[in-house]
C-alpha cells in the first residue's frame, strides 16, 4: 500500500500528492468547493481550472439551465465550505470514474477529526439512523424522522475517542456513508454536536465561549484521511494535518 502525508507547506491550497491520474489537495476553511450557480464566490473549482486548465471538461459539470453550468473539473467528492482536509480530483476521466465508482459503492475508507462539546460516554460507538432533508429549516438535514421532509436515507457514522476532558472530546470519525452534513447531524444527534457548528450546535454553541472560539472560528471537523484505489489497483492513503487550530486547542482545552 502506498501511504502518503501532507509536508504541511504553507501554501494558499496545498497540494499533498499529485500523480498523472489524480491530484489531493489539503481544502482549508471557508471555501467552497464548487459554485452553487447563485454565488460569485471564489471556489476549488477556480482554483483548479487556473492551476490545471487542461482539466476542464474532466469529470461532470452540472447544467443549471442554458445559460449557467457549474464547473467541477475533476472533482468527484466534496467537503462543507467550512470542513478542512484531503480532497481527491481526477485528472483525467478515467480516473473520474474509477473514484466515482468506489465513493458510489462505499470502496473508499475516510476518517476525519473532530473536536465536539462534552464528555463522550463511549470510547467507541456506532449511529445509525434514517436521514433526510428539514422540514424546519431548508439549509439542514436531519436524523430525526419526524421532522423529515421528502425522502428518506439510512446514515451510519462510527467514532473512537481519542481525547476528552469534562467540556470536550477529540474524535476519530468513520462515516460509513456519505450523506450531506452526515457527521455533523449524527453528532448532533448524539447530543454532542461539533465545536463552532453554527448551523447545528444550537445553544451549546456561544460565540462568547472564551474556549471553543479562541480556538475554532468555524465548525471543528477536518477531513483528516482518505484510502482508495489508484487506477492500477494499488491501495492509497493520503493524509492530511490538522489545522493549526486543532493543535493548539489538543495542547491547551484537552
Amino acid at each position: 500500500m502506498l501511504s502518503i502525508k501532507s509536508e504541511n507547506k504553507k501554501k494558499e491550497i496545498e497540494v499533498i500528492f499529485e500523480n498523472d491520474n489524480f491530484l489531493a489537495v489539503n481544502k482549508p476553511k471557508n471555501l467552497l468547493v464548487h459554485g452553487d450557480g447563485r454565488s460569485e464566490e471564489w471556489t476549488l473549482a477556480d482554483w483548479i481550472l487556473e492551476k490545471y486548465p487542461q482539466l476542464e471538461g474532466v469529470g461532470e459539470d452540472i447544467f443549471i439551465n442554458e445559460k449557467t453550468t457549474i464547473k467541477r473539473p475533476g472533482i468527484v467528492h466534496r467537503l462543507d465550505k467550512d470542513t478542512t482536509g484531503v480532497i481527491l480530483i481526477a485528472k483525467n476521466q478515467d480516473m473520474f470514474y474509477h473514484l466515482k465508482e468506489q465513493f458510489k459503492n462505499r470502496k473508499t475508507e475516510k476518517n476525519y477529526r473532530a473536536f465536539v462539546y462534552g464528555a463522550v460516554k463511549f470510547d467507541q460507538k456506532t449511529i445509525r439512523t434514517i436521514f433526510g432533508r428539514s422540514k424546519n429549516d431548508f439549509r439542514r438535514w436531519t436524523a430525526n424522522k419526524n421532522a423529515i421532509r421528502g425522502d428518506e436515507r439510512e446514515a451510519e457514522t462510527f467514532y473512537k475517542l481519542i481525547k476528552k476532558n469534562n467540556d470536550f472530546s477529540y474524535l476519530d470519525i468513520f462515516p460509513k456513508t456519505g450523506r450531506t452534513h452526515q457527521i455533523r447531524v449524527h453528532m448532533q444527534y448524539d447530543d454532542h454536536p461539533i465545536v463552532a457548528d453554527h448551523l447545528y450546535a444550537g445553544k451549546r454553541f456561544d460565540r462568547e465561549d472564551p474556549e471553543a472560539n479562541l480556538f475554532f472560528e468555524s465548525q471543528a471537523l477536518h477531513a483528516y484521511k482518505i484510502k482508495f484505489q489508484d487506477l492500477g489497483g494499488e491501495t492509497v492513503e493520503i493524509t492530511a494535518p490538522v489545522p493549526k487550530a486543532f493543535e493548539r486547542a489538543l495542547k491547551i482545552i484537552l
